[in-house]
């Protein structure tokens, strides 16, 4: 789940202020929190087939989650309203925060699903978008550059290396392909709370931010639109769509900093493939 960049901040969006290095123990939790979710989106992404419902796909998640002794991250969020549902699954010009329900998935669409688990009071979020059925060129493109401008980004998370560098792989990645980083929304730190500090605007430089230390875990997740990189809120309060209707993808790994190589959180070998 996305935060909010602080210009503006909703004080709707709780977070926990302070950058927190995770022990080894710590880590240890967030790595089963991660690989719940990522047992959860790969069960989501096998039923994501045409003539399946968003609310089909939440409800699978939750029972993985459940059947793992992980619970729902952002079931009862805080935000305009309690966030009412274990996932988020945003389809086409939906960038995230797409609230599960009646939709239908057809051909041709693309669809993000983004979801949170807790393990003994630890956090994991990731995300993917995938494609339903026979999608586009233009697409399955969008698809392939927000996944790696996410590799782009977790390859300069080392000790040394400043939020900054991060930010700036990632967007350069994206514009260099065509397409446009969002503006309003961040990466952000996570632990014992979904929303941590640093946070991780995209229009940054290179250089700039916190200087990373191992023990640092940060939920990665470049947010790419085709058409403009401004987003609007659906009368729903929760969901954003780029603002001239163009398609979108989302991608995420809980990463955590460590002494030599990133180690993604959220993955399992095999289930990403």
């Amino acid at each position: 789940m996305t935060r909010l960049a602080r210009r503006p901040i909703l004080a709707t969006r709780p977070s926990r202020p302070g950058v927190e290095r995770k022990s080894a123990r710590e880590l240890d939790l967030m790595r089963q929190a991660g690989r719940i979710n990522a047992l959860a989106l790969a069960a989501m992404r096998a039923a994501a087939k045409p003539g399946a419902t968003t609310r089909q796909l939440d409800a699978i998640a939750e029972r993985v989650i459940v059947a793992n002794k992980g619970v729902p991250a952002f079931k009862g969020y805080s935000g305009p309203y309690p966030y009412p549902n274990t996932t988020t699954v945003s389809v086409n010009d939906e960038l995230v925060h797409g609230i599960p329900g009646p939709r239908v998935l057809r051909a041709g669409d693309i669809a993000s699903l983004d979801c949170g688990t807790v393990y003994q009071g630890y956090y994991a979020d990731s995300a993917i978008t995938v494609g339903i059925g026979e999608i586009s060129e233009l697409a399955q493109r969008l698809l392939t550059v927000t996944e790696q401008a996410l590799t782009a980004g977790i390859a300069f998370m080392h000790p040394g290396r400043r939020t900054g560098d991060v930010s700036a792989a990632m967007q350069e990645f994206v514009e260099f392909h065509g397409f446009h980083m969002v503006r309003s929304y961040t990466s952000h730190g996570i632990g014992r709370h979904m929303h941590e500090d640093p946070e991780l605007p995209y229009y940054v430089k290179p250089g700039t931010g916190l200087l990373l230390r191992p023990g640092i875990t940060i939920a990665l997740e470049p947010m790419v639109l085709v058409g403009t990189p401004e987003t609007r809120v659906l009368e729903d309060e929760w969901t954003v769509v780029s603002a001239d209707g163009s398609l979108t993808a989302h991608f995420e790994h809980t990463v955590a900093v460590t002494e030599d190589e990133p180690e993604i959180l959220t993955q399992i070998s095999g289930l990403d493939e």
